[in-house]
């Protein structure tokens, strides 16, 4: 029995849909009105709709609602997130390092990124054969091998030894139900299809939100830089990778701080200047869905009908930020207060520090129905890269200077200057805590450095042994995250992460 495809709708990974064996002959009949895998592949627009069809997979850990959201585990991970929804238990079993296998976040993450993974792979193996430009073919390719890189690069780092899957799969095939692959083998593909993905002639920037080749030189310094920590610890050569990476970023002058926080949150701003890689929303056709799970658990500031407290900032993590941080202020990165649905004249105070730099203002003042992308890579972050990585292979210097101090003049900070390589790394650190928290960044820094940003001291402690503010303390096993118990049982062959 052939899987059917529906032209426009969005191929999946699973064997389900990935070439069955005929059940009768009676069902073995084709329908020339539907499309299977072995006739989709035909038309240029085949090869862009499996393309599309591969970006899908990075909203769905973004769903958010009463249950609470996939995306926030990474947050809960770092000891800086709080939450007041109370049925919301898997957000409680990470943020009090009660972890377990049955997580339905880690569950969201490993299916929906092998899907796109799957969806990557039949577009890479695919899309040689139709007739089409070769230009255009090598640029839809360019993209599915930067997606494929993207979801393995997010996989590797949260749960370590995983399959590596880089062709179709349907029930004859070996990787039926795949071995785990040492991380260094998931890196290499990593880095090679990002390769590829360079050399594939995309623009530097697309406004459109699809992968630019800013986006792909911007996720190979962040890769590098990766690599250089743990757990690969491949040290000089691949921060100096890193460095020389971003610094092609930078050169181009294509991209630009924001001069406005405002603008992190501004709907008209996507895909533009700061933001160089997002996955895409739109308003009343896929409006971005985590809204609900920031607002304040029912102070009656929202038209949206669900208020549930689902994630916000602790106080300690907030006022551990120097006092002069623009970041910090009202109204920046946090909001503690905002203005009653019913009579906007009125100023509700909301009871804790919740994030406004994620915040769509129109949608919860008046439409409910939010035009925000979400940003994976803004220029911010390349500016960090490029000075934490060029401060480990040579030490301080004028342009590693100019490019921290870029982000610190923002913030309304005093320039940094006249530091020792030491001093300076955590003085780096500690401008990525600040500048990237709440967008899924800094667990990723905890586990590769093995380092956690004490709010008390404003020092890095260890990551092992490191203390809450609010009481539960790192061990070993919270490097990463439990591979699914679900995904044990359908493939035996999988171990299960130590300590889970």
């Amino acid at each position: 029995m052939k899987t059917i495809i529906k032209k426009y709708g969005f191929l999946v990974l699973t064997v389900y849909t990935l070439g069955f064996t005929s059940c009768t002959k009676f069902l073995d009949e084709s329908d020339p009105s539907n499309f299977t895998v072995e006739n989709y592949f035909t038309k240029p627009e085949h090869a862009r709709s499996s393309v599309n069809a591969i970006y899908a997979s990075m909203r769905d850990p973004m769903s958010s609602g009463f249950g609470g959201g996939p995306w926030t585990m990474t947050e809960f991970a770092t000891g800086q997130a709080a939450t007041d929804l109370g049925q919301a238990v898997d957000s409680y079993f990470v943020k009090d390092l009660q972890n377990t296998a049955d997580n339905s976040y880690g569950l969201n993450y490993w299916q929906n990124y092998y899907k796109g993974i799957g969806n990557a792979n039949l577009s890479i193996a695919k899309i040689p054969s139709i007739p089409m430009d070769a230009a255009e073919a090598k640029k839809l390719l360019g993209e599915a091998h930067f997606l494929r890189a993207w979801y393995y690069f997010n996989l590797v780092q949260m749960f370590g030894n995983i399959p590596l899957i880089t062709a179709p799969v349907d029930l004859k095939s070996d990787q039926l139900r795949p071995k785990q692959a040492a991380p260094d083998d998931v890196y290499k593909l990593i880095v090679e299809d990002l390769k590829t993905a360079e050399a594939a002639g995309l623009a530097w920037v697309d406004v459109t939100g699809r992968v630019s080749l800013g986006a792909v030189k911007s996720l190979l310094a962040k890769v590098y830089l990766t690599m250089a920590g743990y757990p690969l610890q491949k040290g000089a050569e691949y921060f100096d990778l890193a460095a020389k990476k971003s610094e092609e970023v930078i050169d181009s002058k294509q991209f630009k701080l924001f001069n406005s926080y405002g603008d992190l949150h501004n709907p008209a701003k996507k895909n533009m200047e700061e933001n160089i890689f997002m996955i895409q929303y739109k308003t009343q056709i896929i409006p971005a869905n985590w809204q609900e799970l920031i607002i304040p658990y029912n102070k009656n500031i929202s038209a949206y009908s669900a208020e549930t407290g689902g994630i916000y900032a602790t106080a300690d993590f907030v006022k551990s930020y120097d006092p002069a941080d623009l970041r910090a202020k009202e109204g920046q990165f946090f909001f503690t207060k905002f203005t009653n649905q019913d009579n906007r004249n009125l100023v509700v105070d909301l009871g804790g520090y919740f994030i406004y730099k994620i915040f769509d203002v129109a949608a919860h003042t008046s439409t409910a129905n939010s035009d925000l992308n979400w940003s994976l890579l803004r220029y911010a972050e390349v500016l960090l890269i490029y000075a934490e990585a060029a401060n480990e292979v040579n030490g301080p210097s004028t342009k590693i200077y100019d490019e921290v101090n870029l982000i610190r003049t923002r913030a309304q900070l005093p320039k940094l200057t006249g530091l020792s390589k030491d001093q300076l790394r955590e003085a780096i650190w500690r401008e990525r805590w600040y500048e990237l928290c709440f967008e899924n960044v800094t667990w990723f820094d905890m586990a590769r450095l093995r380092k956690a940003f004490n709010v008390n001291t404003k020092e890095f402690d260890n990551y092992v042994g490191h203390k809450f503010s609010y009481g539960p303390v790192l061990t070993q096993r919270e490097l990463l995250f439990p591979i699914p118990s679900r995904e044990l049982r359908n493939n035996t062959n999988l171990i299960p992460t130590e300590g889970y």
